[in-house]
């Protein structure tokens, strides 16, 4: 059925859907307000911490466990709620991680043993999982003809979001306490996603949208059971791995490097506003973390994927570089940090675009959910660091992730763009449907 705005109906939910919902665009907006609600589940983490510590006493290391089992969770599951998003459409599947996200945070409020703190973060990761590879699958879905940006400026409002809430909960942990932070923002975010969730359409391109003649993609879509039988699958996960490693270390690790450096507690002054260093670093790296993700979801769709993640990655090996060699110096400290961030964030845009143009985007939410599962083995590499750093040797860490990030900044350009050539090209000539 013809509507207004050159779109094809996608079922009731879009026929019943008011003319303005129906815009990509709009569609793309409410995703990305949603992604925005549910960031500082991650990110804002590290401000509860020691507030948890100060209460408990159960030991820094084994609360800091429960971020590893969030981000486990949240990124593993994501591709069955992508198989559910690709059954039932983004609506019940955003409704019920803001349910979940909610819940989340209101047993960390409670939590009164490390048990019910790890399920809080399982179950938070669990809803922010489906709030997240819901909002990027529908970027891709919406927007064949510029899937970086798309997808970059979805996964852009889970960085920015966690920059415009770190301020407010820290300050509100400072003068209410970290529970009532919990429940009060858990409870707010949650409610806001249920409703914007009401307001989601199932993605349908526009009539005349096609992908980006600058790339080379595949006219066939791949189921996931056949996506994982490919070896360029498997390469692209295993740089995924590597890239994102490094950036969760620095997540986990900015914290104690800034105290171990003596700069945490330092005054810094900008725009008239004046916060300790380590809260003033963490807002403009998650700024960042959100604005690079556009960024280069809209350079790889000129330049092309591979060349965008070989300059990123480059960039964070040297800024990684550059925090060892700077860092002790606070100017040096926020500049270097925020490089890190700022290169470490495109993986977010780059590899769900990558997956679509590689492997179609009919069951996007589920590919695009399996590769994103390569954050969560990264996690799994974050408590290494800590080993290995023990004692304050952070030169150790700095050095590894630099090497491994440019060297899968080598690999993407000269093993993974020509064997995602061959892929499509021989995929393409035989046209078999998924």
């Amino acid at each position: 059925m013809a509507i207004s705005n050159g779109m094809q109906a996608a079922g009731p939910a879009a026929g019943a859907a008011t003319g303005v919902l129906k815009n990509r665009w709009v569609q793309l907006a409410i995703g990305i307000a949603c992604m925005g609600l549910v960031a500082n589940l991650q990110y804002a983490w590290t401000l509860f911490v020691n507030p948890i510590e100060a209460k408990h006493h159960w030991g820094l290391s084994a609360i800091q466990l429960a971020f590893s089992v969030f981000v486990v969770v949240e990124t593993w599951l994501i591709p069955v709620e992508g198989w559910l998003v690709d059954r039932f459409g983004p609506r019940p599947v955003i409704a019920a991680g803001g349910v979940l996200a909610a819940a989340g945070w209101v047993l960390d409020a409670h939590a009164g043993s490390l048990a019910m703190l790890y399920l809080a973060a399982a179950i938070g990761g669990v809803g922010t999982g489906c709030v997240y590879g819901t909002c990027v699958s529908n970027a891709l879905k919406w927007f064949p003809d510029r899937r970086g940006l798309a997808a970059g400026l979805a996964a852009a409002g889970y960085g920015t979001g966690a920059a415009l809430s770190v301020v407010p909960v820290a300050q509100m942990i400072q003068s209410s306490g970290y529970e009532r932070t919990f429940m009060s923002f858990g409870l707010f975010q949650g409610a806001c996603i249920f409703v914007l969730a009401l307001l989601m359409v199932p993605p349908r391109p526009p009539s005349g949208a096609v992908a980006s003649p600058r790339h080379v993609t595949s006219k066939v879509d791949y189921t996931t059971a056949q996506m994982l039988r490919t070896p360029v699958f498997w390469v692209m996960y295993a740089i995924f791995v590597a890239v994102a490693a490094g950036g969760l270390m620095a997540t986990a690790q900015i914290g104690p490097i800034a105290n171990e450096y003596g700069l945490a507690k330092i005054p810094v002054s900008m725009m008239g506003l004046t916060l300790p260093l380590l809260t003033m670093t963490l807002s403009i790296d998650n700024v960042c973390n959100g604005f690079t993700r556009p960024l280069f979801g809209f350079i790889a769709d000129r330049i092309g994927r591979e060349i965008a993640m070989f300059v990123a990655f480059t960039g964070e090996a040297l800024a990684l570089l550059g925090l060892m060699a700077f860092g002790h110096h606070p100017l040096a400290f926020l500049v270097s940090s925020a490089l890190i961030f700022l290169f470490w964030g495109e993986i977010f845009s780059t590899f769900p675009a990558l997956c679509a143009d590689t492997f179609g985007a009919a069951h996007a939410a589920a590919n695009s959910g399996s590769l994103y599962t390569a954050k969560g083995t990264a996690a799994l590499l974050v408590p290494i660091a800590s080993l290995a750093s023990a004692g304050g040797h952070w030169n150790r860490i700095f050095v590894a992730t630099a090497a491994i990030s440019f060297t899968a900044a080598l690999v993407a350009l000269f093993v993974l763009a020509p064997l995602r050539r061959r892929t499509i090209a021989r995929a393409n000539a035989e046209r078999r449907p998924a």
